[in-house]
């Protein structure tokens, strides 16, 4: 309780007149007081609220005040306990102050002998709750360092990171789990050099710039290629720890996976490659037509100029859909495309969709098949990607399958679901190849594809799309006859 506080005063006397008093008294020097009775109401309310005084009558018709006192004692030890009565007796003074009572008061007492007794009670009062919260503070204080201790080892073993932290004498004084499995380790013995259990890249740096006494400053780090094959790679980070006086105290190692990283590092310099490819001959060609078109010395005729202006068209035309994928995998792939989620007609989306294939599919003569329920199949979601999804399902749908071959698309309401299937006749998939199906960047090679152009990204586009309203996509493929993909619509959107 703050000390600027008005104090709290319960008077428990079974004389009226004397309560209304001692009540006026202390209520005109500021206190806060409350009155009982008799013994019994004297310790309902005394032990249900808190107060900073207690003035007890010794003698009372119900329970007497040393009784009293000892109630209060159990229930609220803070409290300053004062018994008054005009029969004091050595032996009750005795028993009341071993039962805790702070002092005497004497009945019949002036104004002035009371006030400066309860205020001597006020001073006591304040040492023991200011004794109390630093007692509080301190067992507090206690154990938040245990909580800490235990927290802190509890995050470090979580980590995905390893961490090992060593001595200047290269003995290991903590490590976590995650170490030991980034380092195939069983165990690290404690106590003793461990140097020697690291990988050589770290033994080296160990070894070189901080168990020789001379590197005081830096941190250093190295990549381990831990198996050889490229299948698991970490990074190292070591780091000087000080001690007070800024003298060396030890090593902290910090190993991480990054074998995804130099995965997509990978892919990333096998896109930009074939990228570079796939770029490099449309743009090639459309030039080479543009620089005859432009040359008044070529002698062309009207059949001649079409052709060429029909080529370059196209060869721009297979750039602005590699532009399109490339735009479309970046959205996906960064969340920042807006929706706008509506009921959409599925027949006329996928009928648009094969309109726009219509040239090559008259090109290859393929024959195209489409069942839908005879009311018509909505889904709700975004007209821009599903649009987006079924252009890529039925323009590999076209452009992998054979010259005469067929295309058929169905749709129909099932299980709480709109099931699309989109199927043809075409190359199909040889059984290493489908497991890699929907991987960025990933195309078939085979002697079927060798003059089919395109980024790999269509499918993975599909497979986000779909995936992202909560749906899903399966497969079926073979090799030389043909594939069959499967879409799922859930008929409540929550990807949306």
């Amino acid at each position: 309780m703050n000390s600027l506080e008005p104090k709290r005063v319960i008077v428990i006397d079974d004389e009226e007149a004397l309560r209304h008093a001692v009540k006026r008294i202390l209520e005109i020097e500021g206190f806060i007081v409350k009155v009982a009775v008799n013994g019994t109401e004297g310790i309902k309310l005394a032990t249900e609220e808190d107060y900073d005084l207690a003035i007890i009558d010794l003698k009372m018709p119900d329970i007497n005040g040393i009784d009293v006192l000892k109630e209060i004692r159990k229930s609220k030890p803070n409290t300053i306990c004062y018994i008054a009565t005009a029969f004091a007796s050595y032996d009750s003074a005795i028993e009341s102050t071993k039962l805790g009572a702070d002092g005497y008061i004497l009945k019949p007492f002036t104004p002035e002998e009371l006030i400066s007794q309860l205020y001597k009670g006020i001073e006591k009062r304040n040492i023991l709750l200011e004794t109390e919260r630093l007692r509080k503070e301190r067992e507090e204080s206690l154990l938040e360092v245990a909580f800490e201790r235990t927290r802190l080892k509890t995050i470090i073993n979580s980590l995905k990171d390893g961490v090992v932290v060593i001595n200047i004498h290269g003995e290991a004084v903590y490590f976590n789990t995650a170490a030991l499995m980034l380092m195939n380790l069983e165990y690290l013995p404690l106590g003793i050099p461990v140097v020697e259990h690291f990988p050589n890249e770290i033994a080296s740096l160990l070894n070189s710039h901080f168990l020789n006494g001379e590197n005081q400053e830096n941190t250093f780090s190295a990549e381990i290629n831990r198996n050889g094959e490229g299948k698991l790679f970490i990074e190292a980070t070591l780091s000087p720890i000080k001690q007070q006086n800024n003298t060396l105290a030890g090593v902290a190692v910090i190993l991480r996976n990054i074998t995804e990283y130099k995965r997509l590092e990978l892919a990333k310099s096998q896109f930009v490659s074939m990228v570079a490819h796939e770029l490099k001959a449309p743009i090639a060609a459309t030039i080479g037509f543009l620089e005859i078109l432009n040359n008044p010395e070529m002698k062309i005729d009207d059949a001649q100029r079409f052709d060429f202006q029909t080529r370059s068209h196209s060869r721009l035309k297979s750039l602005l859909s590699m532009v399109n994928d490339l735009l479309d995998i970046s959205r996906l792939e960064m969340n920042k495309s807006i929706r706008e989620i509506r009921e959409l007609p599925l027949n006329e989306i996928i009928s648009e969709a094969l309109l726009l294939c219509q040239a090559d599919i008259k090109k290859k003569n393929l024959k195209v098949k489409t069942n839908y329920s005879p009311h018509g199949i909505t889904v709700k979601a975004d007209l821009h990607e599903v649009s987006r999804l079924f252009l890529n399902l039925i323009n590999n749908a076209v452009k992998y399958n054979k010259d005469g071959g067929s295309i058929s698309v169905t749709a129909e309401e099932k299980n709480q679901f709109t099931v699309v299937k989109v199927s043809d006749t075409g190359i199909g998939l040889k059984p290493e190849e489908q497991a890699k199906l929907f991987v960025e960047y990933f195309r078939a090679k085979n002697e079927y594809t060798k003059q089919i152009h395109g980024t790999g990204l269509g499918l993975s586009i599909v497979k986000r799309i779909i995936e992202s309203y909560d749906g899903k996509i399966e497969f079926k493929s073979i090799y030389g006859e043909g594939t069959e993909f499967i879409l799922y619509f859930p008929a409540v959107v929550i990807g949306g």
